[in-house]
């Protein structure tokens, strides 16, 4: 059975990361961008990953570019602005897409695994995965659905 800690990715600093680092962990996968009017959930994604870190959630950020051109900058331009602006401290990713032929694999298995408004593409971007200790995804939401509303699943899986 395929599950989230089979795939790596290229973080924002160009290396090389396996997702089974984060084996045993709560994930929260999001796509994200600078310029969008969703931007400011940057806050509440850092809230959770504060709250519950040490309780065994990560949130992992996925710049992607796909939606209205609102993330044009490159690796160094987000990881300042996310760090200058919300004071992000969880794990940040390379520029991906998630739609289309050159969707990063990760996000082709996550979206064959939960559904969303427009089949299995992503609408928009802040779109969330919640996927448990085992690298399965729980739930999908979408980018109006706030990190804190997140909490009430977020807990209950981590209490399982």
């Amino acid at each position: 059975m395929t599950s989230a800690y089979d795939f790596s990715a290229v973080d924002i600093d160009g290396n090389e990361r396996s997702l089974s680092e984060f084996q045993g962990k709560a994930v929260l996968v999001v796509n994200t961008a600078s310029k969008c009017g969703f931007t400011p959930q940057y806050e509440g994604l850092e809230e959770l990953h504060r709250k519950y870190a040490e309780e065994g959630l990560v949130v992992l950020g996925f710049p992607c570019d796909q939606f209205g051109h609102q993330e044009p900058g490159d690796a160094e331009e987000i990881k300042s602005f996310c760090s200058l602006t919300y004071d992000v401290t969880f794990p940040m990713f390379a520029k991906i897409d998630v739609n289309g032929k050159d969707a990063h694999p990760l996000y082709q298995w996550l979206r064959s695994e939960r559904t969303g408004v427009l089949g299995d593409r992503i609408k928009w971007n802040f779109t969330k995965f919640l996927l448990d200790s085992d690298g399965q995804v729980v739930k999908r939401y979408g980018s109006r659905t706030t990190p804190e509303a997140l909490t009430g699943d977020i807990e209950r899986l981590l209490n399982d």
